[in-house]
């Protein structure tokens, strides 16, 4: 018990002394050492003004590099200015001629509309052989004229951008290879226009031939853009253009385009694989009208005489046909998308 209070005594006595000890080294601390931090801080103030100089050097370094980086970024920002405006003028100023050209079609516009007319006679003489109203023939005359022969080209049209979108990463991926070879950009593009199918090839032949009669390489992507107007062809001339003007890794930049290409074809893939099923069940309810007419006039020929003898019966057609039309234009625009 004895020995128990004075280890008490002892500990309390030494906790006194510590929490004593620090007080006292904590206001005595900068008496004791104010001559040495005193010394440190002339010591820094001094390297500092040695060294003002290399910090002027290295701020005037840093402006400059910044001015770099902003000329280059104007003149990036004015190329793609350029190449939008010259995007939005092609959209506005679509013609025949260009329309007839992006199809893949080696005719005239006067072979075009001579087509147009015997389609348009091809429409609208059956109606009339088979006892059918003048108007429904009038109607499938200007089908034939205006309405078939436009579509067919814009079908060819878009068969022949999809096929260019499937083969242009691998046309990428062939120039990213010859340049990493050694290869200029021309004989790259050689190379495409002489392993590659249609319409991959011939078009980079086209941007080939060109040059032989002093169109740059960037003047023959834009001329491709007209004929193909994609956004892949738009991003190529982009590169382009911005590699002519700023400089930099053309091998490198083409090659992150190839990857770029390559994921959204991916994407259309799963966008178009999503929407099938939509696609699908518009197509089911928009061809149910026409399934059910044919099967009653097999199973009772009369039922259905009055929508097609009376004036009251036509019309009813006529307004059931815009509607129907209006759904299926609201479908295909609800299930289609664009990136």
């Amino acid at each position: 018990m004895f020995f128990g209070e004075n280890l008490t005594q002892l500990a309390f006595i030494a906790m006194v002394a510590v929490a004593v000890g620090g007080v006292a080294l904590a206001l005595l601390f900068p008496l004791l050492t104010g001559g040495n931090v005193q010394a440190r801080m002339k010591a820094i103030a001094e390297s500092k003004k040695g060294g003002a100089p290399s910090v002027q050097k290295s701020s005037a370094f840093s402006r400059m590099v910044d001015g770099q980086k902003d000329g280059r970024r104007k003149q990036i920002q004015e190329t793609l200015k350029q190449i939008e405006e010259r995007e939005k003028q092609r959209k506005k100023r679509l013609t025949l001629r260009m329309l007839i050209m992006q199809s893949g079609l080696e005719i005239s516009v006067n072979a075009f509309w001579a087509f147009s007319l015997i389609s348009g006679l091809i429409f609208a003489v059956p109606p009339l052989v088979f006892g059918i109203p003048w108007y429904v023939s009038v109607l499938g005359g200007i089908v034939g004229l205006l309405g078939f022969p436009r579509w067919f080209l814009n079908f060819l049209r878009k068969r022949r951008q999809n096929v260019f979108i499937n083969d242009f990463a691998d046309a990428i991926d062939v120039m990213v290879r010859g340049l990493k070879a050694g290869l200029p950009v021309s004989d790259a593009m050689k190379v495409i226009a002489a392993e590659s199918g249609p319409p991959v090839g011939p078009e980079f032949m086209e941007v080939v031939e060109g040059q032989r009669v002093g169109i740059t390489i960037d003047q023959g992507i834009e001329r491709m853009f007209e004929r193909m107007p994609l956004s892949e062809v738009n991003f190529l001339g982009i590169v382009m253009a911005i590699q002519a003007k700023t400089g930099g890794n053309l091998s490198e930049a083409l090659n992150n385009l190839s990857k770029v290409l390559r994921d959204r074809k991916k994407m259309k893939n799963k966008i178009r694989a999503v929407s099938q099923e939509a696609k699908s069940s518009a197509a089911i309810i928009g061809a149910l009208p026409f399934v059910i007419m044919g099967a009653l006039t097999v199973l009772n020929p009369e039922y259905l005489n009055p929508l097609f003898n009376t004036s009251t019966g036509n019309i009813m057609l006529a307004g059931c046909g815009l509607w129907m039309l209006t759904g299926v234009l609201v479908m295909r625009k609800m299930i289609n998308f664009e990136i």
